[in-house]
């Protein structure tokens, strides 16, 4: 780590003083799956995404007012008088109908104590009518749009299968910001075969085209295509020192003023292969504080 971050944009911290509260994540189903999965552009999925679809910890059954519901009661010990953002999180929540993205999205805003919504999508589940409703409903209540692009390299994504080509993706940022949308992108570090300096190109990229960006760490997850990759000795998982060293200078190459929402990620203990260090949230979050604080650039608490 070459250089001193000055400053960094943290999402607890944005949220505060956007909504003026403790804001929430619950995390529901769209009730969908994926172009990746159904022979659209693949059958595998990304080699990466387990039979969840990433959607390991999102609720699941019943309509969108249940999920809600549910999903309060699961966090009710962690906030009390604040707010929560609705977050379809597994699979490809715009690979449906109009009219269903429509229906669920009403029911998600219709919750008073609901302040904002976020969609998980592809770049290429996003035409042009999908994203007049997206619209439509960011001048009710704030709407995210959450892409995975996780590389900008053509060799990855090709490896990782993930379906589609990077113009794609500018395509679907640039009629999504036209439309005044809030815009988060999703990154991996440590995709087989990639550089540090892929990685952190990656993150520049991604993070001068995004409003936020989650900066996820690699999981090896059991039942995945990437898991017999590793069981077969095709690649190494990075160490947690290599991980944070990694993060800072991705997050040294990310403007300011852009929201860091995410710095590791959870992968489900269940079906965790590799790295293990990573099923021990509270000690990797730690070490991301302790690097920071080395290098001068803790202000106020990391991480949520």
């Amino acid at each position: 780590m070459n250089n001193t971050i000055q400053r960094y944009n943290n999402l607890n911290n944005y949220l505060a003083k956007r909504f003026g509260c403790k804001v929430y994540k619950l995390a529901l189903s769209g009730g969908v799956t994926c172009p990746n999965r159904d022979g659209k552009c693949g059958t595998r999925g990304c080699i990466f995404c387990s039979a969840g679809g990433s959607g390991e910890f999102a609720e699941n059954g019943g309509c969108v007012t249940e999920q809600i519901e549910r999903a309060k009661q699961r966090v009710r010990r962690k906030i009390s008088g604040g707010k929560y953002i609705a977050y379809f999180q597994s699979y490809t929540f715009t690979y449906q109908p109009v009219h269903i993205i429509k229906e669920k999205i009403e029911q998600a805003i219709n919750a008073e104590d609901i302040c904002a919504v976020s969609v998980a999508t592809r770049p290429d589940c996003l035409d042009d009518n999908i994203i007049s409703i997206l619209s439509y409903f960011n001048n009710q209540k704030p709407i995210w749009v959450e892409l995975g692009l996780q590389t900008i390299h053509e060799e990855s994504a090709r490896y990782i299968r993930r379906g589609y080509s990077l113009d794609v993706y500018d395509s679907a940022i640039s009629r999504l910001k036209s439309c005044g949308l809030t815009v988060i992108t999703h990154v991996i570090i440590g995709l087989p075969h990639e550089t540090k300096d892929m990685m952190i190109q990656t993150a520049r990229y991604a993070g001068e085209k995004s409003d936020g960006i989650k900066l996820q760490l690699l999981h090896v997850l059991k039942g995945t295509d990437l898991e017999r990759e590793y069981q077969n000795g095709a690649f190494d998982v990075l160490s947690m020192n290599e991980y944070i060293d990694i993060l800072c200078s991705c997050i040294e190459n990310i403007p300011q003023n852009v929201v860091i929402h995410r710095m590791t990620g959870d992968g489900d203990k269940k079906i965790l292969i590799a790295p293990m260090w990573s099923g021990s949230k509270k000690v990797v979050i730690n070490s991301i504080n302790q690097a920071f604080e080395n290098q001068n650039i803790m202000q106020g608490r990391l991480y949520k």
